[in-house]
């Protein structure tokens, strides 16, 4: 580009600028004009939100915050009246607390342990007595969210309990077999068992897709998995969001067939809307003909692999599963099969040859609120040098198999502070080393000078942070492996007060599956680095991935997270909308939304597992030993200013550490390396464009040997 060019480039990016501007502020004021007819609504005695809602494009929740008038009962004492208070005072928007009111609850200290590094001075562990407990003020407009509490007295004791006649258990039956293709629409390659076939997709439409794949393939195909040219996206620029292209391309009529409705036991029905990964379920109408389409995203990144490389990698795959699991079959996602895999290592005998019971709704409902996944943290500028000396990314290989050693098993005996309190030391530092979920007050020591360790309530739904500001107080949850750090880190130990808990039996419910799935993956793990033919290299490298994600995904799907509904109702029957729904998109003939169902039966729905081994995953980012090395790595264990960012798995520095690799799960694996000076990373996209140039910028040293 000459001097002319940039002048003119320039110029163009001037007007785009103003246009933006312009949109902007027409936009805002669209957006105050709804807003000011929505309050004029008020004026009218029988407006009710639930109509409003639909016809604004808005959720019943937005609405009723603009007019709240317009709240229903039942909306108004949710939002007033809390089921559970939390006993401790609240947090303002800094992580400080607000002075609590006098007959705020206490907390028991927890026990000194051994440090990780040199020890330094021990800090207490203590419990809270039960009558001092108290209900919060009301927190500040920006504090952070409030996290629920046991209730005291019969109510809290009746959430310990199983739901009944609901239990995991071994299944009687086998898995059937899906019939699947794997197109390319960009290409048009489409790939049946051993036939490659080249259509001709006029459009990548839905009824595109299908309308090709059965004319050449007239009967038997049940799953279409897209390899490349995600034609969900094809009209994105049409919509405001990803969401809404993608759920106007499922949605979408298609002459001859309808959403499925799901067939016996099958309850996967309609589609699945997601920006990336959707699923979309098809039935020819008349007939008992059912078909998805499925995106290969949901098992690993195919990396521009020809549908030939990634039929390759599911053959590889399901081999490698059939050595372990006679009866194994690749469902439709991971999390289906990973899932289905681990009830086929469910004991026939012994303590749990009836299945492992779940959990109370209750007590699901509070791990699903209180316990956390990866820890994603973005520290910018001044925490960190405006220009890095570098950023070197260190990875966690195929992190959550290190930690699916030891769960919980059975229901949890509640640890109130007082019983804390009155144990030994020797039975509370028992106990922290169990499997536990813990209510906790937490203060950063004084002279703290690193990152955060603990996870806090940060404004919004379900969003974390992690304070480091010295002497900060607040109150959380957390599993027993980030209290251990906390009391045991190479710094320098915080203090922390219990305040209740959960504490269950020590079990392996997930060993034998684990160890299944690690053996798969370094098996393939293996044939990628060894085999002679490349394109077999990159099928086992991708169906390594696949077992990584059966793994991943499987521990996810025991979270069970309160289901999320989609749908979509016609622009001329808007008043059909449900009044719960929020709304997610429209067009101008379909509204389509998206409301809550709580939790479902499902009899494989374990949160108490999941949040075990989310737990062990972010403490192991700030310190993990390494056994054979005799040292130990982590965050913790690189100079304080030096951490740049938490992404689930991997941590980012700006220095390199000569940290042991074995290639073994939760290894620190060297992925990424830029030589600075670099420019400190303000957004996740930013770190995400660094991340790419670094791990580039490596692999180009390794290549020429300059790494």
């Amino acid at each position: 580009m000459d001097a002319q060019r940039y002048t003119a480039a320039l110029s163009e990016l001037r007007t785009v600028r103003d246009e933006i501007k312009k949109t902007r502020a027409a936009l805002t004021k669209l957006e105050a004009e709804r807003d000011r007819q929505i309050t004029q609504l008020v004026g009218y005695e029988k407006a009710k939100a639930e109509r409003i809602a639909p016809a604004a494009g808005l959720s019943l929740a937005h609405v009723v915050t603009l007019a709240p008038a317009l709240a229903p009962d039942r909306l108004t004492t949710a939002e007033t009246t809390p089921l559970h208070p939390e006993p401790d005072a609240p947090a303002t928007a800094d992580g400080t607390e607000i002075p609590p009111h006098p007959a705020a609850q206490t907390g028991a200290v927890a026990p000194a342990m051994a440090a990780a590094a040199p020890a330094q001075p021990a800090a207490s562990l203590s419990a809270a007595p039960v009558e001092d407990r108290a209900s919060a003020q009301p927190a500040a407009p920006d504090a952070p969210r409030t996290l629920p509490s046991i209730p005291e007295g019969p109510e809290g004791d009746f959430w310990f309990a199983h739901t009944p006649n609901l239990a995991s258990s071994h299944p009687n039956f086998t898995q059937q077999a899906r019939s699947t293709v794997f197109l390319d629409t960009e290409t048009g390659v489409l790939v049946h068992r051993d036939t490659t076939i080249r259509l001709d997709l006029h459009a990548v439409t839905a009824a595109a897709i299908l309308e090709a794949v059965f004319h050449v393939i007239p009967d038997g195909v049940e799953r279409i998995y897209i390899t490349a040219g995600d034609p969900w996206h094809a009209r994105a620029e049409a919509h405001p969001f990803l969401r809404d292209a993608v759920a106007a391309w499922l949605n979408a009529p298609i002459p001859g067939w309808r959403t499925d409705t799901g067939r016996g036991k099958d309850r996967m029905a309609g589609h699945f809307v997601h920006a990336r990964n959707p699923v979309g379920r098809y039935q020819r109408e008349n007939t008992e003909q059912h078909v998805e389409i499925r995106s290969v995203g949901e098992w690993f990144d195919a990396q521009g692999a020809d549908p030939t490389i990634v039929r390759d990698a599911f053959v590889l795959l399901w081999k490698q599963l059939r050595a372990h699991w006679p009866d194994a079959v690749l469902m439709g996602s991971p999390s289906q099969t990973g899932r289905d895999l681990w009830t086929r290592t469910i004991p026939t005998k012994g303590q749990f040859a009836d299945g492992y019971p779940v959990l109370s709704e209750e007590l699901r409902g509070l791990l699903h609120a209180t316990a956390g996944q990866g820890r994603t943290e973005l520290i910018t500028p001044p925490d960190v040098l405006e220009q890095l000396p570098g950023l070197v990314e260190y990875d966690r290989t195929f992190a959550y198999a290190k930690h699916t050693w030891k769960s919980g098993v059975g229901l949890p005996e509640r640890v109130t502070a007082r019983r804390f309190a009155a144990w030994s030391e020797k039975e509370q530092t028992k106990a922290l080393f169990g499997c536990g979920h813990w209510h906790v007050r937490v203060t950063v020591p004084d002279t703290w000078n690193h990152v955060g360790i603990l996870p806090a309530p940060a404004p919004g739904e379900r969003a974390w942070h992690y304070p480091r500001t010295p002497k900060t107080t607040f109150t959380t949850w957390a599993g027993g492996p980030e209290i251990h750090t906390a009391l045991a880190n190479p710094i320098q130990p915080w203090k922390i007060e219990i305040l209740d808990g959960l504490l269950w039996a020590d079990g392996k419910p997930l060993d034998d599956w684990s160890r299944k799935l690690k053996e798969a993956w370094s098996s393939l793990a293996a044939q990628a680095d060894l085999h002679g033919d490349a394109d077999q290299r990159t099928a086992a490298h991708l169906a390594s991935r696949a077992v990584r994600a059966l793994l991943l995904y499987g521990i996810g799907s025991f979270a069970q997270r309160p289901r999320m509904v989609t749908g979509t109702t016609p622009r001329t029957a808007e008043r059909d909308v449900p009044p719960d729904a929020e709304i997610i998109g429209f067009d101008n003939d379909t509204i389509t939304w998206q409301r809550p169902t709580g939790f479902t039966r499902d009899p494989n729905a374990h949160p108490e597992w999941a949040a075990s081994i989310w737990s062990g995953a972010r403490a192991a980012l700030l310190s993990q030993r390494m056994r054979e090395d005799n040292t130990h790595v982590g965050a913790l264990h690189a100079p304080p200013g030096t951490v740049v960012a938490f992404r689930t798995d991997a941590v980012y520095l700006t220095q390199h550490h000569n940290w042991p690799y074995h290639g073994q799960p939760g290894d620190y694996l060297h992925k990424g390396q830029l030589n600075g000076p670099v420019p400190a990373p303000t957004t996740e996209d930013e770190l995400l464009a660094l991340r790419d140039r670094g791990r580039a910028a490596l692999q180009s040293a390794r290549t020429t040997g300059q790494a």
